[in-house]
C-alpha cells in the first residue's frame, strides 16, 4: 500500500480533473442548448427542402431538368463528405463516425475521396491511409449559413466537373441529448430511395411521403430549378453541420459527466485508502512509543 502522501497527493490530483470536467461538463452544457436551438429552427425548413429534391428526383425525364439530377452512367469516383468534431473528449463521437463511414464503404470497388469537416476525422481517415481532398476546420462555434454554403459550392462543382461522379453526406443526427446516430445521406445526383452498394444506406432520412405527381413550373423551369436545386443542396450540407454540432456537444457533455462521476468515485475510494494509510501510520508510531517506553522500564 502506497504511503499516506503519495494518496494523498493523488486525491488532489483526482480532485483537479474533476474540477476541469465538471467545467467542459457545464460548458458543453451551455452550447448543446443553443445548438439544438439553431438545428430547432432550420430542421422545418432543411426537411422540406429535402422533401422538395426527392420530389423534383422523381419527376419524368429529371436528367434533363438540372445538370445536378443526371445519373452517371458508368460510376468511377465517388465523393463523401464526412463531418466530425475539431476537438475530442467528446467519448466515441467523432471515432464512432469514422468507423461506420469506413463499414459503409468498406466493399465498395470504386475509388473513394473524402471531403472532411473537422480535424478529428481529417486525422483518423489520412492515419488510416484514405485520400482526402479538402478539409474544413476551425468553423465558427454557431456557423452561419454562409459559412457552410462554400463548401456546399465546391461539392457541386466537382460533381458538374465530372471529377466525381456521386456525393454522399455523412454525419452525426441528433436525436436527444443521450442518443446520436450517424447516418448516410445520397446528396448528387438527387435520388430517391436508396444505392444498395453502400451497406447501412437504408439510415438514410425516409422523410418524403407526398405526391408524385408532375409540376407545371411557372415562369420558367430552368430558371427556376437553378434557383432553388444549388441553393437546397448547400442547404443540406448546412443543416448536417448542425446536426452533427448538436450531436458532438451532446456527446461532450456526457462524456465529462462520466468522467466527473467515476473522479469522485475515485476520489473516495483513495480517501479511504488515505485513512487507512494514516491509520497504519498512526497505529505503528503508538506501537514505537509504547515499545520505547517498554524498554525504558526495563531498564
Amino acid at each position: 500500500m502506497a504511503n499516506a502522501r503519495e494518496v494523498k497527493q493523488r486525491i488532489k490530483s483526482v480532485k483537479n480533473i474533476s474540477q476541469v470536467t465538471r467545467a467542459l461538463e457545464a460548458v458543453s452544457a451551455s452550447k448543446v442548448r443553443k445548438a439544438i436551438s439553431l438545428l430547432e429552427k432550420t430542421r422545418p425548413y432543411a426537411r422540406k427542402s429535402w422533401q422538395v429534391l426527392q420530389h423534383i428526383a422523381l419527376q419524368p425525364g429529371k436528367e434533363t431538368l438540372h445538370p445536378l439530377l443526371c445519373t452517371r452512367e458508368e460510376i468511377k469516383e465517388l465523393l463523401v463528405i464526412v463531418i466530425t468534431g475539431d476537438r475530442g473528449l467528446a467519448g466515441a463521437y467523432n471515432t464512432n463516425m469514422i468507423r461506420s463511414v469506413r463499414e459503409w464503404f468498406a466493399d465498395v470497388d470504386i475509388p473513394v475521396d473524402y471531403l472532411t469537416i473537422g480535424k478529428k476525422g481529417r486525422d483518423l481517415l489520412l492515419r488510416r491511409g484514405e485520400k482526402v481532398i479538402a478539409e474544413f476546420s476551425d468553423l465558427p462555434a454557431e456557423p452561419s449559413y454562409a459559412d457552410i454554403a462554400v463548401i456546399g459550392q465546391l461539392v457541386m462543382e466537382e460533381f458538374l466537373d465530372e471529377r466525381v461522379d456521386e456525393v454522399y453526406l455523412a454525419y452525426t443526427r441528433f436525436i436527444n441529448r443521450m442518443n446520436q446516430t450517424p447516418v448516410l445521406k445520397k446528396l448528387l445526383p438527387l435520388e430517391p430511395g436508396f444505392d444498395t452498394r453502400v451497406k447501412a444506406f437504408n439510415q438514410v432520412d425516409s422523410e418524403w411521403s407526398g405526391s408524385n405527381g408532375s409540376y407545371i413550373y411557372e415562369p420558367d423551369q430552368r430558371m427556376i430549378l437553378d434557383q432553388i436545386v444549388p441553393r437546397f443542396v448547400e442547404l443540406q450540407v448546412y443543416h448536417a453541420v448542425l446536426e452533427a454540432l448538436a450531436s458532438e456537444h451532446a456527446a461532450r457533455m456526457v462524456a465529462m459527466k462520466n468522467a466527473t462521476d467515476n473522479a469522485s468515485e475515485l476520489a473516495d475510494a483513495l480517501q479511504l485508502d488515505y485513512n487507512k494509510a494514516r491509520q497504519q501510520a498512526i497505529t505503528n508510531e503508538m506501537l514505537d512509543i509504547a515499545g520505547g517506553a517498554e524498554a525504558i522500564s526495563g531498564e
